[in-house]
């Protein structure tokens, strides 16, 4: 299999312009987010912006390897629910950190972890190795609820 090097970049800078995007609209509310009470289990705030860089590329990489798979019956489907996904998880971080409704950030969480799981789903279907790549986001998701969860009732 050739890389087609054009295809790949746009596959990668899609969700890593989706993630920066969003960190843009929510970074001065990073300061709010170290005053409120978090679950013993959170991570400090560093954590996030390395992993969520190498989530985006295994995201892109992930829909490259599905985007070339260019015969596969499900292809325009999946690539529509990685779309929607990719547009839900950027909602999630204004909810949270903006608009500091966690409750809600927490219900829409839920929604996403649905829609990767769909999309997991599909992706293996067209091709094994692009599904698997989004397991460490499906992990990450469901960890970052738990978080969520957290915070919703510590600070009510």
């Amino acid at each position: 299999m050739s890389v087609k090097i054009k295809a790949l970049l746009v596959n990668l800078a899609i969700p890593l312009a989706v993630g920066g995007a969003s960190a843009l609209l929510t970074h001065e509310s990073m300061e709010f987010y170290e005053t409120v009470d978090k679950p013993v289990f959170a991570p400090p705030g560093t954590v996030f912006p390395i992993v969520w860089t190498i989530l985006f590329l295994l995201m892109g990489f992930s829909a490259y390897l599905v985007w070339t798979q260019y015969r596969a019956p499900l292809r325009r489907q999946a690539l529509w629910v990685y779309a929607i996904q990719l547009a839900v998880n950027f909602v999630w971080p204004l909810l949270f950190f903006r608009a500091r409704a966690f409750l809600a950030a927490f219900v829409w969480l839920l929604a996403l972890l649905v829609l990767i799981a769909v999309m997991i789903g599909l992706f293996c279907r067209i091709r094994r190795a692009a599904g698997l790549l989004q397991i460490p986001y499906l992990l990450w998701s469901i960890f970052a609820a738990a978080l969520n969860f957290g915070v919703w009732l510590l600070n009510r």
